[in-house]
């Protein structure tokens, strides 16, 4: 009977497209997941699924839910103009207890090319394309105020994230969701196709999500935007941003894995958790 209850209420609270989402909806909320409790705040969840029970392929999940309430367990950016940093080493520098890779940077030059405010201190400015129009990942931001995340949408105007009154803005993207309105994504080969990927959403009761699928190895796929944007509402996100991904995605808890990597960063091309690629900034978890 219970077990018949709980298919019941995992339909009931899935929306379906097809038999195929179907499965896959239940395969991930049926899954065992190992639960790491951080502290009261936050929560660490990891699970392989193998034998391709995931979209049809492999797929390793990571991803931290924090309680977004600004006490005792803060939001904070960390970022530097022109040197990329691992995201491990930006954490241990900050002295934080967790931390996720931010958004799009110069490989060769160094530094962000989207708006990032730290602390009230412009750190990186948007670099509009020949056309002086933005980017997908300029077109939405994760801003925090008195230690607690939100995500916003760009309203059009060319100095939208000027005018925020954050002292901490990231500008990223694409968003994929907002109050549970999905975005209409573009069909190039950044979307369709899988890749690592790193993830914010936030739950109805506030809660943040803040995930990192690994990718570009047998026993990852990686996941296209479609199929990460379904991921998180299957854990229940009613906003969703994407994220810089690629060997980029890493997500770092003080005390977990090898050096706190969670998950298996692809810039070494290896199953293990030394490949971080350096980044121009990154989200930190801070205890208050």
């Amino acid at each position: 009977m219970r077990h018949q209850f709980f298919l019941l209420l995992a339909c009931t609270i899935f929306s379906f497209n097809g038999f195929g989402q179907n499965q896959d909806s239940l395969t991930l909320v049926k899954a065992k997941w190992q639960k790491h409790r951080i502290s009261k705040q936050l929560r660490l969840f990891k699970y392989h699924f193998t034998d391709q029970k995931l979209f049809k392929a492999n797929e390793n999940i990571s991803f931290l839910e924090v309680k977004n309430t600004g006490r005792k367990a803060v939001f904070a950016l960390a970022a530097d103009e022109k040197e990329l940093i691992t995201t491990s080493t930006f954490a241990e520098s900050n002295a934080a207890i967790a931390a996720i890779n931010g958004n799009f940077f110069d490989v060769k030059n160094g530094g962000s090319v989207d708006y990032v405010k730290v602390s009230g201190q412009v750190i990186n400015t948007n670099r509009l394309d020949k056309n002086g129009e933005r980017a997908r990942h300029q077109q939405a931001a994760v801003v925090i105020g008195d230690g607690k995340l939100a995500i916003q949408k760009w309203d059009g105007t060319a100095d939208w994230e000027s005018r925020m009154s954050e002292q901490n803005v990231l500008l990223n993207g694409p968003l994929l969701t907002l109050n549970y309105t999905d975005e209409v994504l573009d069909t190039t080969s950044f979307t369709r196709l899988r890749h690592p990927r790193t993830a914010v959403g936030i739950k109805p009761n506030g809660r943040v999500i803040l995930l990192v699928v690994d990718g570009r190895n047998e026993n990852s796929a990686g996941m296209s935007l479609s199929e990460l944007t379904k991921v998180m509402k299957w854990l229940g996100c009613k906003d969703i941003i994407n994220f810089d991904g690629g060997g980029s995605s890493t997500l770092w808890v003080k005390g977990a894995g090898d050096n706190g990597v969670v998950n298996y960063p692809t810039d070494n091309k290896k199953w293990d958790h030394e490949g971080q690629r350096k980044v121009a900034n990154v989200v930190l978890i801070k205890a208050k």
